[in-house]
């Protein structure tokens, strides 16, 4: 029997492309600006749960890597969990974010051919201001800010679609982004970002 789970917060993502995420719009079907797509995800867990085990309060990171075309999979992941957070929530995060207990992640278990496994490390996820800072210990530091819209105190952001992260994106930039393991050394500044409010789950 599957494990039910839900997961509420949000997300902040660095990636490589030059301009904005073409894989929002596409819905992973247009290529990436530069061929690949290089992108780590820091991930602030509100409330959630999987089974009986409580997910509230625990931060999360992601490391992807994608030779092409999203929706054409291949990709290489790795997953962080706080190094706080308890086994048994390691576990059920693992089993959420390799995409077997199905729901908003299951696509993972689908597009995922690699997965280089789970990491637990010091990870802290703040707001500054409209910045979000996102550090994993000995493997990212970043921060990502909001790209401000016409109107005065709005940013820009692309609404209502179909995007498996979220309906709502805060397009952004990267102010900085280093991501440094795997035999990968990231510099992606300047770079694509954006920032999500996470409601997933599999009820």
């Amino acid at each position: 029997m599957t494990e039910a789970w839900t997961l509420k917060g949000e997300m902040a993502l660095s990636c490589s492309c030059t301009v904005f995420c073409p894989c929002v719009i596409s819905l992973g079907n247009h290529p990436p600006t530069e061929s690949r797509c290089q992108t780590w995800a820091g991930i602030r867990i509100d409330e959630g749960h999987f089974d009986t085990v409580d997910l509230s309060g625990i931060k999360v990171g992601l490391m992807m890597d994608l030779p092409g075309i999203m929706a054409r999979g291949n990709w290489t992941a790795a997953l962080f969990v706080d190094e706080k957070a308890p086994i048994q929530a390691v576990k059920g995060l693992t089993r959420i974010f390799t995409g077997r207990v199905g729901g908003t992640t299951h696509l993972l278990s689908i597009l995922v051919s690699q997965f280089l496994g789970v990491q637990q490390a010091p990870i802290s996820y703040e707001t500054q201001g409209e910045t979000r800072i996102v550090r994993i210990e000995k493997y990212v530091d970043g921060a990502i800010t909001p790209v401000p819209g016409k109107k005065k105190g709005e940013n820009v952001v692309i609404r209502n679609s179909e995007y498996w992260v979220g309906p709502d994106v805060i397009v952004a930039r990267a102010d900085k982004s280093r991501f440094r393991g795997f035999g990968r050394n990231w510099n992606l500044a300047g770079r694509s970002a954006e920032i999500v409010k996470l409601d997933w789950g599999n009820q």
